[in-house]
């Protein structure tokens, strides 16, 4: 069968301006006069959003203590050599003592921070059973094959939460003390624990399964937590709208990282007389450590820091529109010497002619 451009078969378009792309449109026709001016606008704009972004972000205030335990870096050193090579290790505790010697502004952030820890990688971010999360009664008895090795106990009982993400939480944990006075006591600084993790994975992507006769623990009957866990997921708070699937720790760290070095919140300081900041004075940071790092070759970190209108310290972002700023500068200045050489050229042959 031939096509007739003059038959109305059922794939020809219908003859108007759209489907025969006869539409107007403007083809602009980029001379010096038009190109230069945008690259020079375009770089003093970048130049001037850089500068906006780089000083904002050291304003931002951070103070950090690299806590892993190397020998010789304190206290938390006879811990790592007690949990090195254990799994789960030793519950062990430490402190830092730090002074601040001037106001610390708040909303103070409390961050931990692991290095070298690839939770980009592949087979481990995939090792989850989201259906699972979600409070399936199903899933939480028949754990996605994804999950393995972390599926099943050597029992035979599904492992809730299944997979490898979930087996390596991070459970070291922290508690804040200010000595107001020289020599007097230290005073606990409220911690607080809540609204760390997004709304959307706290009340979309993770729910805890119906309760059984109004106790969680009898909906999670018949499983058994990850091997590295030493109590069940419902067990993980006190507070009933805290533990199980939903709790704010948990959710945080199965939120993966893009790259080998993160930070997690942990807590926000921002009650009693810590709403404004931390006052100047000594300090006290208690340390469970739980978590080894030095099988792996990582370290951990405590973090504390404040914000911004544009969030936390990074000044990659600065120093990247200011890189680009610059480049179309120079691009506007190069094509302008190039511009201005060959238009006397021409204006020269036009004159021969």
């Amino acid at each position: 069968m031939t096509w007739s451009a003059t038959a109305r078969g059922a794939h020809q378009p219908d003859n108007t301006a759209f489907t025969q792309q006869r539409l107007p449109a403007w083809q602009p026709l980029l001379s010096a006069s038009i190109a230069l001016p945008l690259f020079f606008c375009a770089g003093l704009a970048f130049i001037g959003l850089g500068l906006g972004l780089f000083y904002s972000s050291n304003g931002i205030k951070e103070l950090e203590y690299d806590y892993t335990g190397n020998p010789g870096t304190g206290n938390c050193s006879a811990c790592a050599l007690a949990d090195q090579d254990r799994a789960p290790p030793l519950r062990c505790s430490c402190s830092w003592y730090f002074s601040l010697p001037e106001f610390f502004p708040g909303p103070v952030y409390l961050y931990y921070e692991l290095t070298n820890f690839y939770q980009n990688n592949r087979r481990y971010s995939v090792s989850r059973d989201d259906t699972q999360l979600s409070g399936l009664p199903s899933a939480l008895r028949h754990p996605a094959n994804e999950c393995a090795p972390y599926q099943r106990r050597a029992s035979g009982l599904p492992v809730a939460p299944c997979g490898a993400i979930a087996n390596s939480l991070f459970n070291d944990s922290f508690s804040l003390w200010h000595q107001r006075q020289p020599g007097g006591p230290y005073v606990e600084v409220p911690l607080d624990r809540t609204g760390i993790a997004w709304w959307t994975d706290c009340h979309v992507k993770f729910r805890n399964p119906p309760l059984v006769n109004g106790s969680l623990a009898l909906a999670f009957q018949g499983t058994a937590p990850p091997p590295n866990w030493p109590r069940p997921v419902y067990e993980l708070s006190p507070d009933p709208n805290n533990t199980g699937f939903i709790n704010q720790d948990f959710v945080v760290w199965m939120r993966t990282a893009a790259l080998p070095t993160f930070r997690k919140l942990y807590a926000r300081i921002r009650q009693g007389n810590y709403s404004t900041g931390l006052p100047r004075g000594a300090y006290l940071v208690n340390i469970t450590y739980n978590y080894p790092v030095r099988a792996f070759g990582g370290h951990k970190l405590i973090v504390f820091s404040n914000i911004s209108w544009m969030g936390g310290k990074n000044p990659f972002l600065g120093i990247a529109y200011l890189v680009v700023g610059s480049l179309c500068i120079l691009m506007g200045f190069v094509m302008l010497v190039v511009y201005i050489r060959y238009q006397d050229q021409n204006d020269e042959d036009e004159d021969e002619e």
